[in-house]
């Protein structure tokens, strides 16, 4: 077979997947599956939190009740975004991710510095206290997670040097 007929030139590097026009590679594979099912289980456990809280006493503490209602946003939004793929879901996850970091820092700091803003508890207060520090080390590991497997990265390392 001549290299018209293989479609194949053997002095190029094969393309990556993605150069060749097929969807960019799972970010929901090994410890990312891991990583996906944790976040679900805290979208879920913040939904359903601030669901009660706003529901039955909203009027004792709106900003905790609303701050969880927040972060379960958060956790919905970015755990849709870790199991899609593509550029544009890469960096939801990015922007969601960055701001559930910043959201637990904010907030575990300031309800340390003054706990009279939040009488009762959110998910990010005490920096995820009463969720056993997840909602702290959640987005470092996510953040992590995105950064080795960005797409710039997964195209160049589907490629074979010659």
């Amino acid at each position: 077979m001549t290299e018209q007929q293989t479609g194949v030139n053997p002095q190029q590097p094969p393309r990556s997947p993605s150069a060749a026009g097929r969807p960019a590679a799972s970010r929901a594979t090994g410890i990312g599956r891991l990583l996906i099912a944790v976040y679900g289980v805290l979208a879920l456990a913040a939904t359903g939190r601030s669901f009660v809280q706003i529901l039955s006493k909203f009027d004792e503490a709106p900003l905790a009740y609303s701050l969880s209602a927040l972060a379960a946003v958060v956790y919905i939004v970015a755990t849709v975004a870790l199991i899609n793929r593509g550029a544009l879901w890469y960096r939801v996850a990015w922007a969601t991710i960055g701001f559930e970091m910043l959201g637990v820092l904010v907030v575990g700091t300031l309800s340390l510095v003054d706990p009279a803003l939040f009488q009762h508890a959110t998910v990010w207060s005490v920096f995820g206290s009463g969720y056993l520090f997840i909602p702290l080390v959640l987005p470092v590991l996510g953040m992590w997670w995105l950064y080795t497997h960005r797409p710039a990265v997964q195209a160049v390392a589907g490629r074979k040097t010659p």
